[in-house]
């Protein structure tokens, strides 16, 4: 089996019943405890306007981790970079990777992260997107380089600093970026599964190397609500599914608290909807969670996995990630 490493995406996610500063301590606290067991990295998601997700001032909560945290890698999966100016965007993350150096991850991509509406309100055009996007992480490139020193527009903090830059996708189109690029690939499995496979054989078939990657570099995204037996799992997996029913319904109210009988929640309709959307979901004991992510790395053959993890219960979410951890440790690669 290929080696690959596993690491945390963290939404940031409001319970119910818990308040947004519950929510951030729980973020260290996840933090630590996935430094602790060795995950490579920490990743926070840029969403807006969402009652059940906390991560909107992104690089402000990047930084708030860094902090509280010795040497896991903490990184953004990503910013929505259309959202904002490339120079701000450099200016931050250079911040950033000048307070914690050789810490930091910048991983970038072209959706709003949130609904129509406040798309408009951070100030997107989506006519001009599809070229803003390339263009903003060409502007990245050179605003980090040395040789903009003798530019008029400079990113200080940020010259001449090394961030490694990651192209985040759910659909195809990021997968051509990426490749003509030479840059990592990244792809939200947790909620986009239709389009992975295809999306990874583009990149890796069309990968030019450049000078920040001679080879192609996967990363998939995928949830994971891993217990000491497998009842349990699919108990504490109802905060998951309840959270996507929410996605459907347009209902944005925090993630609440597991049941015992989904089917008294949601229809048939939603349920094949959200079973679909959560195809790339780990759910089970050690062992199962073992076999699960075994099929998957011989399948898809990535170089990290980046587990997701929506459980209610904070302490149950910890001992999740150290099920997979140890799941993740009994397999060769």
């Amino acid at each position: 089996m290929k080696h690959f490493d596993i690491s945390v995406l963290d939404l940031a996610p409001v319970k119910l019943g818990k308040t947004i500063h519950d929510t951030f301590q729980d973020s260290l606290s996840l933090a630590n405890f996935a430094e602790n067991l060795n995950y490579k990295r920490f990743w926070l998601a840029e969403h807006h306007n969402m009652e059940s997700i906390a991560s909107s001032a992104t690089s402000v909560l990047i930084g708030y981790i860094a902090n509280g945290t010795k040497k896991i890698r903490v990184g953004s999966g990503g910013i929505m970079l259309p959202n904002h100016s490339s120079l701000v965007i450099a200016e931050q993350f250079g911040t950033l990777e000048s307070l914690f150096p050789g810490r930091i991850d910048l991983g970038v991509g072209r959706a709003p992260g949130t609904d129509g509406l406040t798309a408009q309100a951070l100030g997107r055009n989506p006519a001009i997107i599809n070229e803003q996007f390339p263009r903003q992480i060409l502007e990245l490139q050179k605003y980090f380089s040395a040789e903009n020193s003798n530019a008029l527009v400079r990113a200080i903090p940020g010259e001449g600093l090394d961030i490694p830059m990651y192209i985040l996708g759910s659909s195809t189109d990021s997968a051509w970026l990426a490749a003509e690029l030479g840059l990592p690939y990244a792809f939200a499995g947790h909620f986009a599964p239709e389009q992975m496979g295809t999306a990874f054989k583009i990149y890796r078939e069309h990968f030019e190397p450049s000078k920040y990657l001679d080879k192609p570099f996967v990363l998939a995204c995928v949830n994971g609500v891993a217990a000491e037996t497998s009842e349990e799992a699919h108990f504490l997996s109802t905060t998951l599914f309840q959270a996507f029913i929410n996605i459907i319904r347009n209902d944005r109210k925090p993630f609440p608290a597991p049941v015992e009988d989904m089917d008294a929640i949601w229809s048939a309709m939603e349920k094949s909807m959200v079973l679909q959307k959560l195809k790339f979901s780990f759910i089970g004991n050690q062992n199962e969670i073992a076999e699960q992510i075994k099929n998957f790395q011989e399948k898809y053959q990535v170089d990290e996995l980046m587990i997701n993890s929506h459980i209610y219960d904070h302490q149950k979410r910890l001992e999740s990630y150290e099920i997979i951890r140890r799941a993740k440790n009994s397999l060769a690669g």
